[in-house]
């Protein structure tokens, strides 16, 4: 407001001109709040930090796409057991009108959706599945950095005993073994159809001199074509199969401790093939609070600042 100083008018807001200190939840906001009446057949559950890294576990109904009326929980703790506890408060008809509910790999958000939403088929998020090859991948990128820092440092420690100066060796773009391999960081997470003309220069390198790296990009581009394309289930199992042995002969150790993990979860990613749906909802949700968390400059008082995320978006 003009003529208004911004600290003022927060304070007269929270003390007289909202409802917050009459507000009923006021007492237990900081441990839990429900809104039943914004349940959907489609719901996301995820996590979220508030303020100060405490964690969050909140529940989204994919039907108000991220507006009002989104928020069906948020509950203190990403224990089972405490937001089970919570989340049964809810009627149990409404829970077991639920028909999906997308997640993410954590055996907590799982045993949450199975006791609470029983009727509801799990869906682990396809970005979460593609995040974890991105992370394997880049493990083997990051071992032949530590080899290459290795050889460069022992070099300069040898050029100094000879009284030498240290010539490093230079690939056909100027980088060095070390800057090759720093940075082909991003480009590795990337499409190579989205990648510029120094990243397909510097990629060809890269993958020259270590076959293995390119070998571990192709896993993930082909991981990537089995979610892009829009299969069916029968042919997304057939591809994912072919994909499996294709980790097993490449005999790469962090790929054989995803594939454990996809095993796991075998049943919940194959549901996303069903309707497509993603954690997209929760995941956006959550940049929404730490926007509204940036814009205030952190949280001092939380149960206000949980009362104007329900005025928003409950």
């Amino acid at each position: 407001m003009y003529g208004v100083a911004g600290k003022k008018f927060q304070r007269q807001y929270k003390n007289r001109i909202s409802d917050y200190k009459t507000w009923k939840e006021k007492s237990h906001a900081q441990e839990w709040l429900i809104y039943p009446e914004n349940m959907s057949q489609s719901l996301s559950i995820d996590e979220v930090a508030l303020s100060s890294g405490e964690l969050y576990t909140v529940v989204t109904s994919k039907k108000a796409k991220g507006k009002k009326g989104c928020l069906v929980a948020i509950i203190k703790e990403t224990r089972a057991e405490t937001v089970i506890e919570h989340l049964l408060k809810i009627d149990r008809k409404l829970r077991l009108s639920v028909k999906e509910i997308t997640l993410d790999m954590a055996g907590s958000m799982k045993l949450i959706a199975k006791r609470c939403f029983s009727n509801a088929k799990r869906t682990i998020d396809r970005f979460h599945v593609q995040q974890l090859a991105s992370e394997a991948l880049q493990e083997i990128r990051i071992k032949h950095r530590w080899k290459a820092i290795e050889q460069e440092s022992d070099g300069i420690l040898n050029a100094r005993k000879n009284k030498e100066i240290y010539q490093p060796e230079l690939c056909s773009n100027g980088d060095t073994r070390k800057q090759l391999l720093a940075r082909s960081r991003h480009l590795l997470y990337k499409s190579s159809f989205h990648w510029t003309e120094s990243q397909k220069e510097r990629a060809q390198i890269l993958f020259s001199e270590y076959p293995d790296i390119q070998n571990a990009y192709q896993l993930t581009e082909d991981l990537r074509k089995v979610y892009h394309k829009k299969n069916t289930k029968e042919i997304a199992m057939l591809k994912l199969a072919r994909w499996y042995h294709q980790v097993e002969v490449s005999g790469f150790k962090s790929f054989a401790i995803l594939l454990e993990t996809f095993t796991i979860h075998y049943n919940d990613i194959l549901n996303y093939f069903n309707h497509r749906s993603t954690n997209a909802s929760a995941e956006s949700f959550n940049a929404k609070i730490k926007k509204f968390r940036s814009n205030f400059r952190g949280v001092r008082d939380r149960a206000f600042f949980l009362f104007r995320l329900q005025n928003i978006f409950a």
